[in-house]
């Protein structure tokens, strides 16, 4: 994977966007009882004047960007945006941190974020997670010109995102950083070396005969589609985190966010008179959910719902079709579905696949921000989640869920819940509804009101 060459940067990297657009008026009012991801207590939002900033800030802010990721860039520029005395630049700053992970540009950035909002940064934290943790759980508005002052950090960068910032996008700019690694534009079934997230097109496969190089009890992320199911090796996923294929007569695109632990299942031929929109990984991230889009068009499209956020997909108001996608073990997915497919070993690429690509890189929690988190359950606890017919999300703690199985069906709002090849949910029309696991931050953070089924009092 490549890393965007910029000007002092130590990058964490990583495999991305809401919809609303960002407020320009008032803080939301962040008490010093929201949490985040590992427990933090967030201070107090700072207060935000009305109104858009006075001519003269918005003149410190471009003198601020001009030259920025050049070797004649002066980031000591900034004083004068934190002398207006508004904090809602800090988005701004935030995003620099990003880029600017050490040296001396890193310590002023982070003054200046600190004046501006009295955030207090701890030994050990890093400087831009923790400015956007802040900043997502104060809910702070940004200004009206915002997003064109980002495109000129982010676009400057990697030309692919260049088209996410076109007007009348979907994306919530605010929530939106880097993942660490460039877009991959690789044109459909190019499998070659890239330096990106390399997505894997129509890869080799085998029947379950010849997958006995895969040991029963490891991870699988299983697929049906009519007739026909495969089985995708978690440790081939983490390394792709995009699969486009062919499945029962149907195109797929099967994203990985190995950050939230989801992998989900697309439809897409035939999507608004695109033959086939290919799906691919921008390097871009909102709230540690990978922002993906279609090669085709150019379109950005939310990772988590399917939903198109820019482009000509999100003028057709496109939201892609979602298929279910368990994790099973891949003994269990096999005993199930005889005859099933499997990822060849190299993929067909002749790669070798580490056991663990990964290596404890999410143990202690996310690595990007997300924010303030929902509390009901640990933030990377797993969840099986579905949206009902009449839009309401709810999710299954995975091993409760799982330990509830072992006596039989859970019904839960109108709902059957049933272990099959894994866990299965059912509308009371007995027809199963589209679901897939993720960590709970994800979900939650995605389908705030969510239910969440319990196995004291259902």
């Amino acid at each position: 994977m490549r890393y965007l060459t910029v000007v002092g940067v130590l990058a964490i990297a990583a495999c991305a966007a809401d919809s609303s657009p960002a407020s320009t008026t008032t803080a939301a009012g962040a008490t010093t009882t929201t949490t985040g991801a590992a427990g933090v207590v967030f201070p107090p939002a700072p207060d935000v004047p009305a109104g858009q900033p006075d001519d003269e800030l918005l003149h410190a802010i471009d003198d601020l960007l001009d030259g920025v990721f050049t070797t004649e860039w002066d980031v000591s520029r900034v004083d004068a945006v934190v002398a207006a005395g508004d904090p809602r630049p800090a988005w701004l700053i935030a995003d620099l941190l990003r880029f600017y992970q050490t040296g001396s540009a890193t310590e002023t950035l982070t003054s200046a974020f600190v004046e501006l909002t009295g955030a207090e940064l701890d030994p050990g934290e890093v400087e831009f997670v923790w400015a956007t943790n802040n900043l997502i759980a104060w809910d702070l508005p940004a200004w009206d010109g915002y997003p064109e002052a980002k495109r000129k950090v982010f676009a400057g960068l990697e030309p692919v995102w260049e088209p996410f910032f076109d007007e009348d996008v979907r994306i919530d700019w605010r929530l939106v950083t880097w993942g660490g690694v460039a877009a991959d534009g690789r044109p459909l079934d190019d499998n070659g070396p890239c330096n990106c997230i390399p997505a894997l097109d129509h890869p080799v496969t085998t029947d379950d005969s010849e997958g006995d190089w895969y040991e029963d009890d490891r991870i699988v992320f299983g697929l049906v589609v009519g007739e026909e199911a495969i089985a995708l090796p978690k440790h081939q996923m983490e390394v792709h985190e995009m699969l486009n294929l062919t499945l029962g007569g149907r195109e797929l695109g099967v994203p990985y966010c190995t950050l939230c632990g989801s992998a989900q299942a697309y439809l897409v031929d035939d999507v608004a008179g695109v033959d086939r929109v290919v799906l691919r990984t921008s390097g871009l991230l909102s709230r540690s959910n990978k922002l993906m889009y279609d090669l085709t068009t150019g379109s950005a499209i939310d990772t988590f719902t399917g939903e198109a956020l820019s482009g000509p997909l999100a003028r057709d108001g496109v939201v892609l079709e979602q298929v279910s996608v368990v994790a099973s073990t891949w003994g269990d997915w096999k005993t199930a579905h005889p005859g099933t497919a499997i990822l060849a070993e190299d993929s067909g690429i002749g790669r070798t696949y580490a056991d663990d690509p990964l290596g404890g890189r999410d143990d202690n929690g996310p690595i990007f921000p997300v924010g303030d988190v929902d509390p009901r359950l640990p933030v990377q606890e797993r969840v099986v989640g579905v949206v009902t017919a009449d839009g309401t999300p709810i999710a299954f703690p995975v091993m409760a869920t799982r330990a509830a199985l072992a006596d039989g069906e859970i019904e839960y709002q109108g709902l059957t819940v049933r272990m099959d090849d894994s866990i299965r949910i059912y509308d009371p029309d007995g027809n199963e509804l589209t679901s897939h696991e993720s960590y709970w931050f994800a979900w939650s953070q995605f389908h705030e009101r969510s239910l969440l089924w319990s196995p004291v009092g259902g």
